[in-house]
């Protein structure tokens, strides 16, 4: 009998490429180049700017920072090499099979809330966008709000508003409020971005980082979907 056909695989693509892609597309995101030896990312993390932050690039190490594959605040070219040697010896010892692209490098953003835009296909209503507070709350709080796209500016406006963590936003303890319409216009962006790649199954941007000046994603997942 002839072997049955594998089944198409999607493709995991990398933080670069997704933040490339989102960026053509007028999202936010920090700028971030992969570095595929120690000298490339000491040269980039210096023409970049510090402190740097770098993570491992690689579809088997999608958990990077469990695998100690992300180092930050890295202050000067010295740490810069270190990290890059760090990374790459870290995911070798705890992933020995993993296919590694390089080390994505980036200047650190400047502190403020973490929040999450993310999307995922529901079998019965399609394309789905979440929002919600980013970084480890995503798990621990599970504090998120959904709806169907596309979404309109009310509708990411009703998002932020549903989430319990919103005080977060509206500036807490002296710090500024986030700037809320920046924060909805992103929103509705991410939107129409999925609307507009129909190849997109799932999406990540977390953390973005939310300041009374704007947003910006400093880490970026995208999955496509299979052929």
């Amino acid at each position: 009998m002839p072997k049955k056909a594998e089944p198409p695989e999607e493709r995991l693509v990398n933080e670069v490429e997704t933040k490339e892609r989102l960026r053509k597309a007028g999202i936010p995101v920090i700028e971030t180049r992969l570095a595929r030896t120690r000298a490339e990312a000491v040269e980039t993390a210096k023409a970049l700017g510090f402190p740097a932050a770098m993570k491992i690039v690689s579809p088997d190490a999608i958990h990077k920072t469990d695998v100690g594959g992300v180092k930050l605040d890295l202050r000067n070219a010295a740490q810069a090499g270190q990290a890059y040697s760090d990374i790459i010896a870290n995911v070798r010892q705890h992933v020995p099979k993993a296919k590694i692209e390089g080390v994505s490098v980036q200047r650190m953003a400047e502190p403020g809330v973490e929040i999450i835009i993310g999307m995922t296909i529901d079998p019965q209503f399609g394309p789905v966008i979440m929002f919600g507070l980013g970084g480890i709350f995503v798990e621990v709080l599970k504090d998120v709000s959904f709806r169907l796209v596309p979404v309109a500016r009310i509708d990411a406006a009703e998002m932020i508003q549903e989430i319990r963590g919103k005080a977060l936003l509206e500036g807490y303890r002296g710090q500024p409020p986030v700037n809320l319409p920046a924060l909805e216009k992103l929103i509705v962006k991410v939107s129409d971005f999925i609307e507009k790649n129909p190849d997109v199954k799932e999406l990540d941007l977390n953390p973005l980082i939310a300041t009374d000046k704007g947003i910006v994603a400093v880490d970026a997942r995208m999955v496509l979907k299979a052929d």
